[in-house]
């Protein structure tokens, strides 16, 4: 009796929903609708893929290498010498205007930023302004936690000791005349990175909260003295700091530098004419067999220049339209009498 009690109690209500009897539709996949289904979804995909395909190949891209692996590279005294701060430059000249907004990358090939423990080698709470972390650095920056001398390092970790840290001007001659082109570094970054994830010290001045701690070892300067002509643009939420710390997912990838100023001759982008980029040489490469190079890049509506989207949607278009040719010439041949 008790039993029987127990299962009434544990029985689902008498409802449609409870019991499964809400009416419900199932399709017939039948050659008729399944054959101009293939054949639309297939015409939809090849009309997408062209579209994306022609607007990849409309962005303008500029591929400058300076490596300097070769004797006649204008920056191959730089590679092969151990100077910090080595100048080298590089000439170019635009034929056409390169329409704006130009964005300006610089790209390094041959280099795993998703290798595992490279990727692990930094200290979340350090990066977020925690000052006991600044003291007691996480040991999943070993051995980039703490100098010969057993200071802290901040910040610390992989990723923040191989920051990126050559540097570059641009300008323009025109008529005999050289000309700053205006780079804009201001938001280049994720927002959310430097407003959510990545934090300075509420010390004032900022030097302070470094107190006791050392830079990198290979950075020339500390994480408060990154920019000296914004205030900032200083510590954990630099610019060139947070490109450099959101990681590649690729060995081959570039990364924004700066945007070309929309003011003046330039708000149409760049005009034709001879060019020059002096480089700061520092970053090496050669180590491991990687490349250098300077991109410029325009945009557009789907973002900058990415064939691989638009081959895809063409493939896929193409294969759905050949395999409704061959679903027709098999229903064609083998259709059941009473589907005649």
């Amino acid at each position: 009796m008790v039993k029987q009690e127990s299962e009434s109690a544990n029985r689902p209500d008498n409802t449609a929903f409870t019991q499964q009897r809400l009416p419900a539709w199932q399709p017939i996949l039948s050659a008729g609708i399944v054959i101009p289904g293939f054949v639309l979804i297939g015409l939809a995909f090849i009309g997408i893929g062209v579209a994306l395909l022609v607007t990849s190949r409309s962005i303008q891209v500029l591929e400058l290498d300076y490596t300097g692996d070769s004797n006649g590279s204008p920056c191959s005294s730089c590679s092969q010498s151990d100077i910090a701060n080595c100048k080298c430059s590089l000439n170019f000249t635009l034929t056409t205007l390169f329409q704006g907004p130009v964005f300006f990358y610089y790209g390094l090939s041959n280099y795993f930023q998703n290798y595992r423990r490279y990727g692990a080698s930094k200290d979340d709470n350090q990066l977020y302004g925690d000052l006991s972390s600044f003291t007691s650095p996480s040991s999943s920056c070993s051995p980039y936690n703490y100098d010969s001398s057993k200071k802290p390092i901040v910040p610390c970790g992989s990723i923040a000791n191989s920051m990126f840290n050559d540097t570059f001007t641009l300008t323009r001659t025109v008529s005999g005349t050289t000309n700053n082109v205006t780079l804009d570094g201001k938001g280049i970054a994720w927002w959310t990175d430097y407003n959510i994830k990545y934090r300075n010290p509420s010390v004032t001045p900022l030097k302070n909260a470094f107190n006791g701690t050392v830079k990198p070892i290979n950075w020339a300067k500390p994480a408060y003295e990154l920019d000296a002509s914004d205030r900032s643009n200083n510590g954990f939420v630099n610019q060139d700091f947070l490109v450099w710390m959101r990681r590649a997912a690729l060995p081959n990838f570039r990364k924004l530098y700066r945007r070309i100023d929309a003011s003046g001759d330039y708000q149409k982008g760049l005009p034709a004419g001879n060019y020059t980029i002096d480089i700061t040489y520092n970053y090496p490469v050669r180590a491991f067999n990687g490349a250098k190079k300077i991109v410029f890049s325009n945009v557009s509506w789907m973002g900058g220049s990415n064939e691989f989207l638009g081959i895809a949607y063409l493939v896929i278009g193409s294969l759905c339209v050949v395999m409704s040719v061959v679903m027709l010439i098999v229903y064609a041949k083998f259709k059941f009498p009473d589907e005649e």
